[in-house]
């Protein structure tokens, strides 16, 4: 089991995080607006995650599924949850760029890939869902999905 280490820019926010493996590249417009770009992000699951001090970390519900959290302090993203509506529950989608060491982290896959913006591409062979593939994937139904 891998564990790496992470924070925010100024510090106030450190975890350490166990199970990580590969990242997954989110193309959707909350996630662009919210990041400033694509969201690169490694899944660890609520048991493999240990916040030192979570008292800078606040949390803005996106949708009536999933909530985004950054520090209060600096501002920094942190990570998403799909918490299915339940504040404090999901597993973490931590951005990668908080990690001390993203060293030898793979690509897995990208998420609402139709919706990536024509100014970038990422190379290799994995998985590509669509908007529609990817709400059927983690059991999202939005009008007009």
């Amino acid at each position: 089991m891998t564990e790496r280490t992470g924070g925010c820019m100024c510090g106030a926010v450190r975890f350490t995080a166990k199970s990580m493996n590969g990242f997954g590249v989110c193309h959707c417009e909350q996630c662009r607006r919210w990041a400033g770009s694509a969201l690169f992000a490694v899944t660890v699951p609520v048991a493999d995650m240990a916040i030192e001090d979570a008292g800078s970390i606040r949390a803005f519900r996106s949708s009536d599924w999933a909530s985004r959290e950054f520090c209060g302090t600096c501002g920094s993203v942190l990570w998403y949850r799909h918490d299915k509506g339940v504040d404090g529950a999901g597993d973490y989608e931590i951005t990668i760029g908080l990690l001390d060491d993203a060293d030898g982290l793979e690509l897995e896959r990208e998420i609402f890939a139709d919706q990536k913006p024509d100014c970038w591409a990422l190379q290799g062979d994995h998985p590509r869902m669509s908007r529609a593939e990817t709400l059927t994937k983690y059991g999202v139904q939005v009008d007009g999905a």
